[in-house]
């Protein structure tokens, strides 16, 4: 079995030891080759040479960031046969991992990988997974339009200045970037499938899986019912009502979240949605800031990704 690895050193969970360890625990199981991202989009590139070149599975150590470029760099140009895709959680939130059943802790990670590619080698097929197309690349967990790029835009912001990303940091920007936008008009009409276009929409979150991201160990719910095995979920507001909102977060980290709300649009299992916006707003995928837009179209596609991850459970 012909792997690759791929370790972004500047993510947040990750260490020369914990490195040392996984490339140790690979060694005698594949024919391993382990290379160390420098630069933005070069866990694109090497996703896009490891499909070329025939790899089985690509390795990422590293977060959410990585695990999109490298899948957008297997998917880029169509193959007979692309590269499954492992991840040992080296980043802050790692919320693709944890949806997947994997441990956000890299040792225990490492051990249920190693099982894992013990019973591929054995005759068990690898895991697919649907993902979503967002027009110019591919998104694995969620994607957002207004508040929530405007939130993911100052929080790299940040990052660049050299501040730790924790989920703090994320509460606070995401605090004042509610209350900064509960005083604008809004701007974004939803489209969905079978339905009237709706227009004075706030903000839209889209989500491929549950939770749509964590606050340290604490699930975060949008969509509950949505997975890697269904279609997309939309999770979309008409008020920036302070109270109201305040009100539907109480819901959304909730032991048993029952996400209701009169001025909140939610479906489940969407083939497609698309959103257009009067002004130019802030957008993001996987946690990434991709910047401005104007119009978003996200399509679900079945079983577009093998990954190596436990079985899905059952509803």
């Amino acid at each position: 079995m012909r792997a690759v690895l791929i370790v972004n050193p500047n993510a947040t969970s990750t260490t020369a030891a914990g490195r040392d360890l996984l490339a140790h625990a690979l060694e005698s199981r594949t024919e391993l080759s382990v290379v160390h991202t420098n630069h933005r989009g070069h866990a694109i590139e090497i996703g896009r040479e490891a499909t070329a070149t025939g790899i089985d599975v690509v390795i990422v150590h590293g977060g959410d960031g990585t695990v999109n470029e490298v899948v957008n760099g297997i998917l880029e140009n169509p193959a007979p046969k692309t590269p499954a895709v492992a991840i040992v959680p080296g980043g802050s939130a790692n919320v693709f991992a944890r949806s997947l059943g994997i441990s956000p802790d890299p040792i225990e990670a490492t051990n249920q990988l190693v099982d894992l590619l013990s019973a591929h080698r054995n005759g068990a097929a690898w895991r697919r997974i649907g993902l979503m197309h967002c027009g110019e690349r591919w998104g694995v967990f969620t994607a957002g339009m207004g508040v929530d790029g405007a939130v993911v835009a100052a929080v790299e912001a940040q990052r660049e200045k050299g501040r730790k990303v924790t989920a703090a940091r994320y509460i606070r920007v995401a605090i004042r970037e509610v209350l900064a936008n509960a005083r604008k008009e809004p701007t974004l009409t939803l489209e969905l499938p079978d339905r009237d276009p709706v227009p004075g929409v706030h903000f839209v979150f889209v989500s491929n899986s549950s939770p749509w991201t964590y606050a340290n160990t604490r699930p975060v719910w949008t969509n509950p019912t949505t997975t890697f095995e269904t279609g997309l979920g939309v999770f979309a507001t008409t008020s920036m009502n302070v109270w109201a909102n305040l009100g539907l977060v109480r819901r959304m980290i909730s032991a048993k979240p029952d996400i209701k709300a009169r001025h909140l649009i939610r479906e489940d299992d969407l083939p497609w949605l698309r959103v257009t916006s009067a002004t130019p707003v802030d957008c993001q995928i996987d946690g990434d800031y991709i910047g401005k837009r104007e119009t978003m179209t996200f399509t679900s596609v079945p079983d577009a990704l093998a990954v190596v991850a436990p079985a899905a459970k059952k509803a």
